[in-house]
């Protein structure tokens, strides 16, 4: 019974900080732990609007996101106007500040 309660505790506890990671800016980032859910809550919005926009090299693009709310996009993309979208889409996403690119061109996918 203890041990189900620890559990509970532990578990109810990291959700709490998740969803405080996510409402606070990067001014009020504490621990290494709370940085990392930020940064992966990053990743997943900017994810989500590639995903929303029917990209169809979707698969190929790589989303990451460093702590001071740089994108790291990697991989190919059928097209410029791919890779110019997608660019465009993580720029625009709440709390990045910078989008890096690394996406290719690649006709044979």
């Amino acid at each position: 019974m203890k041990t189900k309660l620890a559990i509970t505790c532990v578990v109810f506890g990291a959700l709490l900080g998740s969803a405080a990671a996510i409402a606070g800016d990067a001014q009020s980032v504490g621990t290494s732990t709370t940085v990392f859910v930020k940064d992966s809550a990053i990743t997943t919005k900017v994810k989500t609007k590639l995903a929303a926009d029917h990209l169809t090299s979707l698969g190929r693009i790589h989303v990451d996101t460093d702590q001071n709310g740089v994108v790291w996009l990697s991989g190919t993309a059928r097209s410029q106007e791919a890779i110019d979208k997608a660019v465009s889409i993580a720029s625009s996403t709440e709390h990045v500040k910078s989008v890096h690119n690394d996406l290719t061109v690649r006709l044979d996918d």
